[in-house]
Protein backbone atom coordinates (compact mmCIF):
# COMPACT_ATOMS: atom_id res chain seq x y z
CA UNK A 1 0.00 0.00 0.00
CA UNK A 2 1.31 3.44 -0.91
CA UNK A 3 1.64 6.02 1.78
CA UNK A 4 -1.48 8.17 2.04
CA UNK A 5 -3.61 6.18 -0.39
CA UNK A 6 -5.57 2.97 -0.37
CA UNK A 7 -4.48 0.41 -2.95
CA UNK A 8 -6.73 -2.40 -1.75
CA UNK A 9 -10.11 -3.33 -3.09
CA UNK A 10 -12.76 -1.42 -1.17
CA UNK A 11 -15.71 -2.73 0.78
CA UNK A 12 -17.98 -1.30 -1.95
CA UNK A 13 -17.48 -4.36 -4.16
CA UNK A 14 -17.38 -6.88 -1.33
CA UNK A 15 -19.98 -8.93 0.51
CA UNK A 16 -19.36 -6.96 3.71
CA UNK A 17 -22.75 -6.84 5.46
CA UNK A 18 -22.02 -3.35 6.82
CA UNK A 19 -22.25 -2.01 3.27
CA UNK A 20 -25.57 -3.70 2.39
CA UNK A 21 -27.80 -0.93 3.81
CA UNK A 22 -26.04 1.62 1.61
CA UNK A 23 -26.57 -0.57 -1.46
CA UNK A 24 -30.27 -0.99 -0.58
CA UNK A 25 -30.65 2.76 -0.08
CA UNK A 26 -28.87 3.47 -3.35
CA UNK A 27 -31.16 1.02 -5.18
CA UNK A 28 -34.25 2.80 -3.84
CA UNK A 29 -32.92 6.30 -4.45
CA UNK A 30 -31.76 5.44 -7.98
CA UNK A 31 -35.18 3.96 -8.80
CA UNK A 32 -36.90 7.17 -7.73
CA UNK A 33 -34.36 9.66 -9.12
CA UNK A 34 -33.85 7.97 -12.47
CA UNK A 35 -37.62 7.57 -12.85
CA UNK A 36 -38.15 11.28 -12.26
CA UNK A 37 -35.32 12.18 -14.66
CA UNK A 38 -36.77 9.85 -17.30
CA UNK A 39 -40.22 11.45 -16.94
CA UNK A 40 -38.70 14.92 -17.28
CA UNK A 41 -36.74 13.84 -20.36
CA UNK A 42 -39.68 12.30 -22.20
CA UNK A 43 -41.64 15.52 -21.69
CA UNK A 44 -38.78 17.78 -22.80
CA UNK A 45 -39.33 19.18 -26.30
CA UNK A 46 -36.55 18.27 -28.70
CA UNK A 47 -35.07 15.45 -26.65
CA UNK A 48 -34.05 12.70 -29.08
CA UNK A 49 -35.95 9.39 -28.79
CA UNK A 50 -32.79 7.39 -27.97
CA UNK A 51 -32.38 9.59 -24.87
CA UNK A 52 -35.65 8.38 -23.39
CA UNK A 53 -34.78 4.76 -24.22
CA UNK A 54 -31.36 5.11 -22.63
CA UNK A 55 -32.78 6.73 -19.49
CA UNK A 56 -35.52 4.10 -19.29
CA UNK A 57 -32.92 1.33 -19.46
CA UNK A 58 -30.84 3.10 -16.78
CA UNK A 59 -33.93 3.53 -14.60
CA UNK A 60 -34.77 -0.17 -14.79
CA UNK A 61 -31.25 -1.60 -14.69
CA UNK A 62 -29.58 0.50 -11.96
CA UNK A 63 -31.82 -0.58 -9.07
CA UNK A 64 -32.02 -4.10 -10.50
CA UNK A 65 -28.24 -4.48 -10.57
CA UNK A 66 -27.88 -3.01 -7.10
CA UNK A 67 -30.61 -5.24 -5.65
CA UNK A 68 -29.15 -8.35 -7.30
CA UNK A 69 -25.72 -7.43 -5.96
CA UNK A 70 -26.94 -7.80 -2.39
CA UNK A 71 -26.95 -11.58 -2.89
CA UNK A 72 -24.12 -11.67 -5.42
CA UNK A 73 -21.70 -8.78 -4.86
CA UNK A 74 -19.84 -9.56 -8.10
CA UNK A 75 -22.90 -8.27 -9.98
CA UNK A 76 -22.18 -4.84 -8.52
CA UNK A 77 -19.27 -4.50 -10.94
CA UNK A 78 -21.69 -3.92 -13.85
CA UNK A 79 -23.31 -0.90 -12.18
CA UNK A 80 -21.18 1.21 -14.53
CA UNK A 81 -23.42 0.21 -17.45
CA UNK A 82 -26.63 1.85 -16.19
CA UNK A 83 -24.56 4.77 -14.98
CA UNK A 84 -23.12 5.22 -18.47
CA UNK A 85 -26.59 4.95 -20.04
CA UNK A 86 -27.84 7.78 -17.84
CA UNK A 87 -24.74 9.93 -18.31
CA UNK A 88 -24.71 9.64 -22.11
CA UNK A 89 -28.44 10.38 -22.32
CA UNK A 90 -28.12 13.47 -20.14
CA UNK A 91 -25.14 14.74 -22.12
CA UNK A 92 -27.24 14.26 -25.26
CA UNK A 93 -30.01 16.39 -23.75
CA UNK A 94 -27.49 19.11 -22.92
CA UNK A 95 -26.06 19.01 -26.44
CA UNK A 96 -29.25 18.64 -28.48
CA UNK A 97 -32.27 19.74 -26.44
CA UNK A 98 -31.11 22.33 -23.93
CA UNK A 99 -33.86 24.97 -24.04
CA UNK A 100 -32.16 28.15 -25.29
CA UNK A 101 -35.25 30.24 -24.51
CA UNK A 102 -35.65 28.92 -20.97
CA UNK A 103 -32.59 29.57 -18.79
CA UNK A 104 -34.22 27.98 -15.74
CA UNK A 105 -34.80 24.65 -17.51
CA UNK A 106 -31.36 24.84 -19.15
CA UNK A 107 -29.72 25.37 -15.75
CA UNK A 108 -31.74 22.46 -14.41
CA UNK A 109 -30.58 20.04 -17.11
CA UNK A 110 -26.98 21.17 -16.69
CA UNK A 111 -27.23 20.66 -12.92
CA UNK A 112 -28.80 17.19 -13.28
CA UNK A 113 -26.10 16.21 -15.75
CA UNK A 114 -23.31 17.56 -13.55
CA UNK A 115 -24.74 15.67 -10.57
CA UNK A 116 -24.98 12.39 -12.46
CA UNK A 117 -21.47 12.81 -13.87
CA UNK A 118 -20.15 13.56 -10.38
CA UNK A 119 -21.87 10.40 -9.12
CA UNK A 120 -20.28 8.38 -11.93
CA UNK A 121 -16.88 9.85 -11.12
CA UNK A 122 -17.33 9.07 -7.42
CA UNK A 123 -18.22 5.48 -8.35
CA UNK A 124 -15.14 5.16 -10.53
CA UNK A 125 -13.02 6.59 -7.73
CA UNK A 126 -14.42 4.81 -4.67
CA UNK A 127 -16.11 1.67 -5.98
CA UNK A 128 -13.85 0.75 -8.89
CA UNK A 129 -10.69 2.35 -7.44
CA UNK A 130 -9.68 3.68 -10.88
CA UNK A 131 -7.91 6.49 -9.05
CA UNK A 132 -6.00 6.29 -5.77
CA UNK A 133 -8.30 6.76 -2.77
CA UNK A 134 -6.76 8.75 0.07
CA UNK A 135 -6.83 6.96 3.41
CA UNK A 136 -9.07 9.74 4.78
CA UNK A 137 -11.74 8.79 2.20
CA UNK A 138 -11.23 5.03 2.25
CA UNK A 139 -13.98 4.35 4.78
CA UNK A 140 -17.36 4.34 2.99
CA UNK A 141 -18.98 6.21 5.89
CA UNK A 142 -16.35 8.91 6.27
CA UNK A 143 -17.37 12.55 6.58
CA UNK A 144 -15.53 13.44 3.38
CA UNK A 145 -17.43 10.86 1.37
CA UNK A 146 -20.75 12.01 2.79
CA UNK A 147 -19.86 15.57 1.79
CA UNK A 148 -19.12 14.49 -1.79
CA UNK A 149 -22.33 12.45 -1.91
CA UNK A 150 -24.25 15.49 -0.63
CA UNK A 151 -22.87 17.59 -3.51
CA UNK A 152 -23.81 14.84 -6.01
CA UNK A 153 -27.35 14.53 -4.64
CA UNK A 154 -27.71 18.30 -4.25
CA UNK A 155 -26.87 18.91 -7.90
CA UNK A 156 -29.40 16.32 -9.09
CA UNK A 157 -32.19 17.51 -6.77
CA UNK A 158 -31.54 21.18 -7.56
CA UNK A 159 -31.60 20.37 -11.27
CA UNK A 160 -34.88 18.48 -11.04
CA UNK A 161 -36.43 21.36 -9.08
CA UNK A 162 -35.21 23.89 -11.65
CA UNK A 163 -36.64 21.92 -14.57
CA UNK A 164 -39.95 21.52 -12.72
CA UNK A 165 -39.99 25.22 -11.75
CA UNK A 166 -39.46 26.19 -15.38
CA UNK A 167 -42.60 24.25 -16.28
CA UNK A 168 -44.81 26.11 -13.84
CA UNK A 169 -43.39 29.61 -14.34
Amino acid sequence: MRSGTSARRGVEMSADPAFAPRVRRLAIVSAIALGVIWMLAVTTPGAPAPVSVSLLLAWVSMPTVLAASLRRPRVRSIVALPSALAAVALIAICVTALPADDPLAAAGWLSITAGILLGAWLGAWFWYRWFPVPVSLDAPFSTGRWALIAVHVGLVVAGVLLVLAARVV
